[in-house]
């Protein structure tokens, strides 16, 4: 089985966030846990929810502040396996292009 959440972990603070963020994304390197950070959050991948769960604490646990704010979203899919990419890929196979854009371009 294969779990996959979206993580986001930060100060609650008016100046820059990167170094705390980088805390917490940091903190995921103890775990059995793949990532991929984003401007929004961090997707995170395992085979047990317990592994999530811990991995998130950890990150929770690493960012330093007065308050600190963390959103955990899990797809816990237990039928099936499932990657973050392979979601990702079904999406751009409906699209017929990439799930991404540049309304510049």
């Amino acid at each position: 089985m294969t779990v996959v959440a979206l993580l986001s972990v930060a100060p609650v603070t008016e100046e820059s966030m990167a170094g705390e963020v980088a805390k917490a994304v940091d903190a995921l390197d103890e775990f059995d846990v793949r990532y991929e950070t984003n401007p929004m959050g961090t997707v995170i991948e395992a085979a047990e929810v317990e592994e999530i769960f811990a991995a998130a604490q950890a990150a929770h646990m690493a960012v330093d502040g007065d308050r600190v704010s963390t959103f955990l979203k899990i797809d816990d899919k237990r039928t099936s396996e499932g990657t973050a990419s392979e979601k990702v890929d079904a999406v751009e196979r409906e699209l017929g292009r990439t799930a991404s854009g540049n309304p510049d371009e």
